[in-house]
């Protein structure tokens, strides 16, 4: 038996999914996109810690079912690390692997502040939009493709 064709490479990379993470001691924000839509929402904040945090996490893996995963980092406004930098690493190094999914780190500076500023009832999953939302307004366009049965000479 022969496998199905493999989908092209570039729509596959136009529908890519993705969890968004807001790391913090206590509390992690989680949010969902697409490079579709290029756009982010909001999904819950996971108030646990240790290996609770990461069954939680699990569950909505599997829910999602993301093609790779988005930890906002911290640093200083002058982009020096701290403590929280390497914490929110060694965290996007424990979702890779223990999910086996391709993680992205991305700079969440001030993503707080503008989720406060927003008025943001769960500020967590509203940061995790915004270092989402970031990630995705980032990656590179989609090439064009055509439509089944269409010209490209026209």
């Amino acid at each position: 038996m022969t496998p199905p064709p493999a989908r092209p490479a570039a729509a596959a990379a136009s529908h890519r999914s993705f969890l968004g993470f807001d790391f913090g001691l206590k509390r992690v924000g989680v949010a969902t996109g697409n490079s579709l839509t290029r756009a982010a929402s909001p999904l819950r904040t996971v108030a646990a810690e240790g290996e609770a945090r990461f069954q939680l996490i699990a569950g909505l893996i599997a829910e999602w079912q993301p093609q790779a995963l988005v930890v906002g980092v911290p640093l200083h406004p002058d982009g020096a690390a701290h403590d929280n930098t390497r914490r929110a690493q060694r965290f996007a190094r424990q979702l890779g692997g223990r999910f086996r999914l391709p993680v992205h780190e991305v700079d969440e500076r001030y993503s707080t502040t503008e989720a406060l500023a927003d008025g943001a009832g769960d500020v967590d999953a509203a940061s995790a939009a915004i270092i989402l939302g970031q990630f995705l307004r980032a990656l590179p366009p989609s090439p064009p493709s055509s439509a089944p049965g269409g010209h490209d000479d026209d």
